[in-house]
C-alpha cells in the first residue's frame, strides 16, 4: 500500500497530465474545427459517433451531451457496426470516429464501409499519421504526450482529451442554433437541472393548504391554523388584503415575552410586510430568497393578491436543493 504522501502525489500528478493535455487543445482550435462545426451546423441529418474500447464509452457521452443541447445524435459501436449496425446511419448523416491510435484493426475495417456510403468522416484522433486521419474528411488533433496512467498504457489523459473535444464541439453547436435555457429544460422536464429552469413557484404551492386567520383571531386561532396546515405559517388576512404572517417563531417568540394570551389577538404579534414571491417567477428564485433572509417559507401571491405559501420543503422534495 502506498503512502498518504505518494498517494496524494500520484492523484495530483494525474489531474496535472490530464489538465495539461486539455490546455494543449485550445491550440489546436483552427479552421478545421470552425470547418467541422459549419458542417455539423449545415447538416440536416443526425450526429453518429463510434469508436471502440475506452473510445466508445467516451463517444457514448459525446452522444447523451449532443442529444441534450439540440444536435441529434446516435452511438454506434465501431466493433458492432460490421455486424449490421451500420444500417443506422442514414444518408444525411454525418459520422464522428474516435480513435487515439487511428490505426486498431476495427477502424481500418470500418472506415472504408464509411466512406462508401458518402457521408462525412470527422476525425477525434490522437495520432495525425494515422489511417483514420488520412481517411477523414475533417480532424481534430486529440493528440496527447502521454498517459496520465503510469505506464503510459492505460487511456486517461487521452479519453479526457477526447471528452473535452466532445465538449468544445457540443457547446459550439448549441450556441450555433441558439439553444436557449428553455430549449434545455424542454430536454430535461424530468431532472433538476430542467426544474430549475422551468418549474414555477405556483406548480409547488397549489399543492399546498392555504393557511390564513384574520386579524382580530385570537392566539388559539392562529395556533390550531399553523398546526392543522402544517407548513409553520399563516397569512393574516382581511377582505383579500394581505396584512402580514405569523410563523412559529412568532408565537415561541411571544410566550417568551408574556403568558397572558386571553387579550392577544393575530395583529398584535404578526410580522407586517412579509417576504412573499408571485407564483409566476421561477422555484430556484424561491430558494434565493429564503436563504438570502434565513427563511423557510414565503407567501406566494398571484397579482398582488394572497394565494397561499411555498415551503423549504416543497423545494427539497422536488430534488431542488
Amino acid at each position: 500500500m502506498k503512502s498518504p504522501d505518494e498517494l496524494k502525489k500520484l492523484a495530483t500528478d494525474t489531474l496535472l497530465l490530464e489538465a495539461e493535455a486539455v490546455k494543449k487543445l485550445a491550440e489546436r482550435i483552427n479552421q478545421t474545427f470552425v470547418d467541422t462545426v459549419s458542417h455539423l451546423v449545415a447538416s440536416t441529418g443526425r450526429v453518429v459517433v463510434t469508436g471502440i474500447g475506452k473510445s466508445a464509452i467516451i463517444a457514448s457521452k459525446i452522444v447523451s451531451t449532443l442529444n441534450s443541447t439540440g444536435t441529434p445524435a446516435v452511438f454506434m459501436h465501431a466493433a458492432d457496426a460490421v455486424h449490421g449496425d451500420l444500417g443506422t446511419i442514414q444518408r444525411e448523416d454525418s459520422i464522428i470516429c474516435l480513435s487515439r491510435s487511428g490505426n486498431t484493426p476495427e477502424i481500418k475495417a470500418l472506415v472504408p464501409l464509411l466512406k462508401k456510403g458518402g457521408n462525412k468522416l470527422i476525425a477525434l484522433v490522437g495520432n495525425m499519421d494515422s489511417y483514420l486521419a488520412s481517411q477523414a474528411d475533417f480532424i481534430l488533433d486529440c493528440t496527447v504526450e502521454r498517459e496520465a496512467c503510469p505506464h503510459n498504457l492505460a487511456p486517461t489523459s487521452s479519453t479526457t482529451a477526447q471528452l473535452a473535444m466532445g465538449d468544445a464541439l457540443a457547446v459550439c453547436l448549441l450556441s450555433c442554433r441558439d439553444f436557449s435555457e428553455a430549449d434545455f429544460a424542454k430536454f430535461h422536464p424530468g431532472g433538476a437541472l430542467g426544474k430549475r429552469l422551468y418549474l414555477r413557484v405556483s406548480d409547488l404551492s397549489s399543492q399546498n393548504p392555504v393557511p390564513s386567520v384574520l386579524p382580530g383571531d385570537d392566539i388559539s386561532k392562529v395556533i390550531l391554523e399553523i398546526s392543522s396546515k402544517c407548513l409553520g405559517a399563516t397569512a393574516v388576512v382581511s377582505h383579500e388584503e394581505l396584512l402580514g404572517v405569523i410563523t412559529d417563531g412568532d408565537l415561541r417568540r411571544m410566550l417568551e415575552r408574556t403568558m397572558d394570551l386571553d387579550r392577544l389577538r393575530a395583529s398584535d404579534i404578526m410580522s407586517q410586510k412579509p417576504k412573499r414571491i408571485e407564483g409566476s417567477e421561477l422555484a430556484i428564485n424561491a430558494i434565493q430568497l429564503m436563504e438570502e433572509h434565513k427563511i423557510t417559507q414565503l407567501i406566494v401571491t398571484e397579482g398582488g393578491k394572497y394565494a397561499g405559501f411555498v415551503h423549504m420543503h416543497d423545494l427539497l422534495r422536488e430534488g431542488l436543493l
